[in-house]
Parts: structure tokens; C-alpha cells; sequence
């Protein structure tokens, strides 16, 4: 999945996709293999100011427009990344095909009756609070991380399906770097098994989204985003050996490759080219 941020204020890419260059992203992202683009409107990033769903909307309807225009991307996903119902709408109406929504549904009350109504697919990614305040909600006592990622995913997937949402219709995301600590991060990655086993999650794709994520930086010592493909690519590796469906990625062609690699090692998906053995 390629991130394409809209936004003048993302913490990695913010104001660098607008006019001609924004045309030469998506075709860059296409033509180097991205299976989905995901658009977003509003910054996550904590800190960043909220704007309104008039706005987010304006910002990423060129850009699926753009996209379903591309003479290569019959077979691409178009994701829009919001929270919002009213986005979200607007956004199918234009073209895409899912939404990935940061809070699961809770900070729409909308959101999940919406897509389902429309028929839809959503991600629901594991989040606490807003991204104003989620960095103040890292405790995971008694129970423990992972078993309360699990618990309260459970939750939102009945939720959606409450509200109509077929279950092949939903996409699970462990929330890397929302209401989580470095160290948590890391605990994600080296039990994505667990959480993908968990009993009430099992069968469901998960996506995961560490991609030039503060953490990495921290470990590296990198401090600017963009540098951090390295970093990257070691936690895009974990996370496929941990069973993800789905890498959501900046750096496209650098983390196919990462991919595939890491594909024919743990799960023995080898494709040679020519009679290389």
C-alpha cells in the first residue's frame, strides 16, 4: 500500500504532493508495483491542526481522480485515509474502494453505518483517544499489550458488523506508533503472530503501517523521516514474517523489493526470473 499524504503538514511528506508533481507520484507508485494507494487528507501526526471535512475532501478528490485516471490502475485499490463519514463518502463516490479509518470507527459515529451502506471495505486500526491525545494513553495494565490490542479490536469488529459490515469486509491494523511507545512498537512486530491468532481475530487480513515512524528513527539515530528506508525495511520484513497482508509504505519500489524477498524466505512465495536457481 503507497501512502500519498495530501496534506501540507504530514510528518514525513507533508506539502511536497501538489500540481504536476502529485501526477508524478501516482504514476511512479503505480508503475513500480503498488497493489493499493492510500490518500490522505488530514495530518495523524500529534500536534498537527484539524481541519474540516470540507477541506480534507477538497484535497483528495484530485488525487483519486488522478488515480482512476492512470491507464495502469484498473487493477489498484484506492484507499482513502479519514475518520470522517462524510470524506469517506465523497471519496467512494469518486472512485475509491476502501476506507482506513485511524480510530475504528470512534470518532464518527457515521463512519461504520456509512460503509456499510455503501457496500465498502474498511480498515479498522487499533487507536486510543485522538492524535492530540493518544500519546498519553500507552498503558496497556493489567491485561498487557497485545491482549489488549486484541480485546479491544474485538470490540470494534463487532461493532462494524453490528452495523452491517460483511466480516470479509474488514481489514485489522495494530495501530504502530498510535497510543504506543517505541518499546511497544517493537513488541507489535515480534508478535504479529499472536495478535493474527488471536481467538475472534483469526481469518482477518491485517495491514501494518511502521514506515519512517519516530521509532525507527530513534533506533537509528535518523532524525529525518525520509531517511529512514533502511529502518524501514527491517520492520517491513518483520511484519511479513509476522503474517501482514498488507506493508503500508512511502518508499514503494524500495519496500516491493523488501517484500518479495522476505515473502520467499518465510513464506515461500519464490518467483526467479530466468533459470536462476
Amino acid at each position: 500500500m503507497a501512502i500519498l499524504n495530501v496534506t501540507p503538514d504530514s510528518f514525513s511528506d507533508g506539502g511536497i504532493h501538489t500540481g504536476d508533481s502529485l501526477s508524478c507520484t501516482i504514476s511512479s507508485m503505480i508503475e513500480s508495483g503498488a497493489t493499493f494507494v492510500d490518500v490522505g487528507g488530514q495530518s495523524s501526526a500529534p500536534g498537527a491542526p484539524d481541519v474540516s471535512a470540507k477541506k480534507e475532501t477538497s484535497r483528495i478528490l484530485p488525487a483519486i481522480e488522478l488515480i482512476r485516471g492512470h491507464p495502469q490502475s484498473k487493477d489498484v485499490v484506492v484507499s482513502v485515509d479519514t475518520y470522517r463519514a462524510s470524506v469517506a463518502e465523497a471519496a467512494i463516490e469518486a472512485g475509491a474502494d476502501m476506507v482506513n479509518d485511524i480510530s475504528a470507527g470512534l470518532l464518527d459515529p457515521d463512519m461504520l453505518p456509512t460503509v456499510a451502506r455503501l457496500g465498502k471495505t474498511i480498515c479498522l486500526m487499533h487507536m486510543r483517544g485522538n492524535p492530540a491525545t493518544m500519546n498519553e494513553l500507552t498503558n496497556y495494565d493489567p491485561e498487557g499489550l497485545i491482549p489488549t490490542i486484541a480485546r479491544e479490536l474485538l470490540q470494534r469488529v463487532a461493532a462494524a458488523e453490528e452495523a452491517g459490515i460483511r466480516r470479509w469486509r474488514i481489514i485489522l491494523d495494530p495501530g504502530i506508533g498510535f497510543a504506543k511507545t517505541g518499546i511497544q512498537n517493537i513488541e507489535i512486530l515480534r508478535n504479529m503472530d499472536e495478535l493474527r491468532d488471536w481467538p475472534g481475530l483469526g481469518g482477518l487480513p491485517w495491514l501494518v503501517g511502521s514506515s519512517r515512524k519516530n521509532f525507527i528513527g530513534k533506533i537509528t539515530g535518523i532524525k529525518e523521516p525520509k531517511n529512514r528506508i533502511l529502518g524501514t525495511a527491517a520492520t517491513v520484513a518483520a511484519a511479513v514474517q509476522g503474517g501482514a497482508d498488507i506493508v503500508r509504505v512511502h518508499d514503494v519500489p524500495e519496500m516491493i523489493q523488501v517484500v518479495k524477498v522476505a515473502d520467499a524466505i518465510w513464506r515461500n512465495r519464490i518467483n526467479f526470473l530466468g533459470n536462476q536457481t
